[in-house]
């Protein structure tokens, strides 16, 4: 290993949870650690906020994390927030079908071997144990193939369970999107058994979750955090970044500084136009219901037939999620409003007008998950020697997700070090 010397700092710029990731990382060895944000709140796209209209906090939007996730794991141990995860003790997800009115479980088992696609019960009604043998295609690597030029795109299993499981995944319309990119993710949980499967939800907020033990964390080591802080333009001199320019003045780097830049792909662009990144993206949209939920509510569930993909259940409040949801963006708030209420009133059984709400767009949630935006995710590395990159638009091997981005910081602070 060959690690920078003592005074060297790394200096992380975007305080998302790559930007987090890497902090943490470096901190946690001692690597004294510059953390700059553009915005003055930490947490990026996965941050909490007090809305004035609701008179509460609320999540920008309903992120999932699945239980074989091992950055997540490994992330919140590192900032002691290891019990700020909720859900059952099993691969359990509800659905609902508004058009049938049929309510189903999906429950796989929890060990490798799949015998729950062998039980009617355990699995959609009217699938057949073949239609989910055929997904092991998906689960071999198929480089610059879409999903619907390996596997069929048809049937009752497609429609019911992999159309509205893949788009939340991919935040893409399937059958576009890339198959290697699906394949990863089976391959890291439902393969593995359901036990990598069951569902987390941040509580009570993804701040207090996953961004503010880690702004915590940091302090207690001497890490400076400035937030409010862009990042206008980088100075380089042969292949090495020594300058940066922010909004309160230009910054010179020592010969030993490192730059972790966990930014958008298109700040990046902005900063470094000879990066190749990333230039399709996804909307996502969420609605916040204030309104408690009925007793016993299921903490999520997916709907079929609706507008949205997934109803979740907070203590204080109903949340829905549409992925792939760029058709939604220019729709009249409350019109949207009172189409996003039915889907939840239909799976709640609930009546009257909608609460008081929240819709919350997000344009350019997630890069497009096609196979030719795969192709444009850059590594870790670049070709300036001081210079790495973090972020889920990195080429992570997963979608654009809570995992791929904590795996990219905790990267990129290895490189930052020295290690290989």
């Amino acid at each position: 290993m060959t690690g920078a010397s003592p005074a060297a700092r790394v200096h992380v710029i975007g305080a998302g949870l790559a930007g987090l990731s890497a902090a943490v990382a470096l901190a946690g060895r001692g690597v004294p650690v510059v953390l700059s944000e553009a915005a003055r709140q930490a947490g990026g796209r996965c941050r909490s906020y007090h809305d004035a209209v609701l008179d509460m906090v609320i999540d920008n939007g309903n992120h999932l994390v699945l239980s074989g996730n091992p950055a997540v794991g490994r992330y919140l141990r590192a900032i002691g927030a290891e019990n700020r995860l909720t859900g059952p003790s099993e691969a359990a997800f509800p659905f609902f079908d508004r058009g049938s009115g049929r309510r189903w479980i999906l429950n796989p088992n929890d060990g490798r071997v799949p015998w729950w696609i062998l039980s009617a019960k355990r699995r959609v009604p009217g699938t057949s144990v073949g239609e989910y043998l055929a997904l092991l295609a998906l689960t071999r690597p198929h480089p610059g193939r879409r999903i619907d030029e390996v596997i069929s795109c048809r049937g009752v299993a497609w429609e019911k369970l992999l159309r509205p499981l893949l788009v939340s995944i991919l935040n893409t319309r399937p059958e576009e999107a890339s198959a290697d990119l699906a394949g990863a993710v089976f391959r890291e949980t439902l393969t593995k058994g359901g036990r990598h499967t069951w569902p987390r939800i941040a509580t009570p907020s993804l701040a207090e979750a996953f961004v503010d033990p880690a702004l915590d964390r940091l302090r207690k080591t001497g890490a400076e955090i400035r937030l409010g802080r862009p990042l206008r333009a980088v100075k380089i001199e042969g292949d090495r970044l020594v300058a940066l320019a922010f909004d309160d003045g230009e910054e010179r780097l020592g010969p030993q500084d490192r730059v972790v830049l966990a930014v958008p792909p298109w700040t990046i662009q902005a900063l470094l136009p000879d990066v190749m990144v990333p230039d399709d993206f996804r909307a996502i949209v969420n609605a916040h219901f204030k309104v408690a939920p009925p007793a016993g509510a299921p903490l999520m569930v997916g709907l079929i037939g609706g507008t949205a993909e997934w109803v979740f259940a907070f203590a204080d409040r109903l949340s829905v999620t549409v992925s792939a949801a760029d058709r939604l963006l220019d729709m009249d708030n409350q019109v949207l409003t009172d189409l996003l209420w039915r889907d939840v009133a239909a799976v709640h059984d609930l009546s009257g007008p909608a609460p008081p709400s929240r819709i919350v767009k997000e344009k350019r949630a997630t890069f497009a998950a096609t196979p030719a935006q795969e192709a444009r995710r850059p590594g870790v590395r670049t070709q300036w020697t001081n210079v790495f990159l973090a972020g889920d638009w990195t080429a992570t091997g997963l979608p654009a997700t809570i995992e791929g981005a904590l795996r990219s910081g905790k990267t990129a602070a290895a490189l930052a070090m020295g290690e290989r």
